[in-house]
């Protein structure tokens, strides 16, 4: 599967960056606007509804229509993992319904000296063409995962 990687330091503590990841709200504030995101449900393991933090067993639904485009992708994520000690830290989450074939987004936090590293970790397979443009996924994906670096830059900074 193809892989797409991408990282920044965030002048911020290790802390507030893990915290302000480790939520539906966090995504909303990283998506651009031109992908129309709307959160439509997020849910704990226990089935609780909007959970503050997203949790292994966690699930949330949302919908996005790139730059208006109609009708709307659904896409539902699942938190399959989730881990945080000695200033490192990570969660994943897998695409259950949606746009892609494959998607699985690992995210992971590390403090280091300036702050804290951010490091996004995708294997994907592309609609469609499933692997034969697989690395053509980074011409989509390295615009969405700068404005995110450079949102989360602004944001906690």
């Amino acid at each position: 599967m193809p892989v797409y990687e991408r990282e920044v330091v965030v002048d911020a503590p290790f802390e507030d960056v893990w915290d302000f990841h480790s939520g539906a709200s966090g995504l909303e504030a990283l998506t651009p606007d031109w992908m129309n995101l709307r959160i439509e449900s997020s849910v704990g393991p226990d089935g609780e509804p909007d959970p503050d933090v997203l949790e292994a067993g966690s699930k949330v639904e949302s919908t996005v229509a790139p730059f208006g485009v109609a009708p709307r992708q659904r896409w539902v994520s699942a938190i399959v993992a989730r881990e945080e000690g000695d200033g490192q830290a990570f969660f994943r989450d897998e695409m259950e319904q949606g746009p892609f074939p494959e998607w699985v987004h690992t995210h992971s936090f590390e403090a280091v000296d300036g702050g804290t590293r951010v490091h996004d970790h995708v294997e994907y397979e592309l609609p469609v063409v499933r692997g034969l443009f697989g690395p053509l996924g980074w011409v989509g994906f390295e615009p969405m995962f700068r404005y995110r670096h450079r949102k989360t830059k602004e944001l906690l900074e």
